[in-house]
């Protein structure tokens, strides 16, 4: 049985970070990364804007190049799926049934995407976007298709419908929901990002839900909706959120649900096991100390530090202001904060100049901010958030104040 002294399991994000920080601060222990997919750590939020329109070759997606895994004695374990771990003998197991032994295991599986359990979703020319295969089998098809359906109006659907706009396609996106982004944002982000969609020709269908795909000769033809109307397409994007990879974790008796627990030094009850990234699930203050997953790539190398940072014996609490981003078409939003439960919504700047902020406040603090084309509010708006600070919403309002000084 091979053993390391710290076996990664996930080549994303985090765990690429994991290994790099383990590094700079000096530990020498055996290191590895072991990964699902056949390609070494590279960037996803790509894949569905430059990667699909095919403004980016895939090497320069890569997180770092070959040779600098192989200069920092890290090896990497591509293609293997983990299905059981063993705490007490500090072993896993992959799929293919190699047995691999550890000192201290890192899990940052993240997720794998949330399918559809109607009738036809495995037909050809239905797609999730989450790897480089999904997206490279998109690619091969997408000479013989017209007409796309994107399932669910969250960022990775309105990316995806915006990317494939741009590449001539017909888009229409069905949201379950009676508006998109509704789980992440407030009204005004979601109205304003729906016009920006239906301006450049994507059909939005809000409300309503799918009952089935329908096919021919193993392919997808249409989408029928609740109300038994049929979408015809030649294409369907499934994107409606993700499942975090945490069974085998929970399997050898980890705390967790959806995702696996962890303390603020991203430790799992398990002995010796870490979890970091989407699967994470961890007390934030930002969401009234509530157990919460975070989906963003700057939470998975946050996390991917403070566990580093624990393993080299210089431990550091998880206290890092969420944040992400998303582009679409000229558009680039960043948000700062979680503004679920705020109970109120300030717009600064005129949405129609395509450069505005929505700024969410809870019992008059500041909890978070949608800045879009607006780097000044999202770098001055981020202290606000850090620090829970009290502003009036009529000074909020006026964009020509900054940020910086109304709180």
């Amino acid at each position: 049985m091979r053993c390391y002294d710290i076996l990664i399991v996930g080549a994303g994000h985090g765990g690429a970070q994991t290994a790099i920080a383990l590094r700079q601060a000096h530990v020498e222990g055996s290191i590895a990364i072991l990964g699902a997919e056949p390609e070494l750590p590279y960037e996803r939020p790509p894949l569905s804007k430059e990667y699909l329109l095919g403004a980016k070759e895939f090497e320069r997606l890569l997180i770092r190049p070959p040779h600098f895994w192989r200069e920092r004695r890290v090896t990497m374990l591509l293609g293997q799926r983990v299905v059981d771990v063993d705490p007490d003998a500090h072993a896993v197991t992959t799929a293919g049934g190699a047995r691999i032994g550890y000192r201290t295991l890192v899990w940052a599986t993240g997720g794998v995407p949330r399918q559809l359990t109607c009738h036809g979703f495995d037909l050809g020319g239905v797609h999730t976007v989450r790897t480089r295969a999904d997206i490279d089998r998109m690619l091969g098809e997408l000479t013989r298709v017209e007409r796309v359906a994107v399932v669910g109006g969250g960022y990775i659907g309105l990316e995806a419908a915006a990317a494939l706009t741009k590449l001539g396609k017909r888009v229409v996106i069905v949201e379950a929901l009676d508006r998109v982004l509704a789980r992440v944002a407030g009204e005004p982000l979601s109205r304003f990002y729906e016009s920006v969609h239906r301006a450049r020709g994507v059909e939005i269908r809000l409300g309503t839900g799918v009952a089935s795909f329908v096919g021919s000769d193993g392919r997808v033809t249409g989408v029928r909706l609740v109300d038994d109307e049929i979408l015809p397409v030649e294409m369907v994007v499934v994107g409606i959120g993700i499942v975090p990879a945490v069974e085998p974790l929970l399997a050898a008796g980890a705390e967790g649900g959806n995702g696996v627990k962890v303390d603020g030094y991203c430790r799992t009850s398990l002995p010796d096991v870490y979890a970091i990234g989407d699967c994470a699930l961890h007390e934030s203050r930002f969401a009234g100390n509530a157990d919460i997953r975070l989906e963003s790539v700057q939470n998975a190398v946050d996390m991917a530090n403070t566990a580093a940072n624990s393993i080299a014996g210089r431990p550091t609490e998880y206290n890092a202001v969420p944040w992400f981003w998303s582009n679409q078409y000229d558009l680039k939003l960043q948000t700062v904060g979680l503004s679920s439960g705020h109970d109120l919504a300030v717009v600064r700047g005129e949405r129609a100049s395509g450069s505005f902020s929505v700024v969410y406040l809870k019992q008059g603090r500041v909890v978070a901010l949608d800045c879009v084309n607006s780097v000044k509010d999202y770098v001055q708006g981020r202290r606000l958030v850090m620090n829970g600070l009290e502003a009036r919403p009529e000074a909020l309002v006026d964009a020509s104040m900054p940020l910086a000084e109304i709180a």
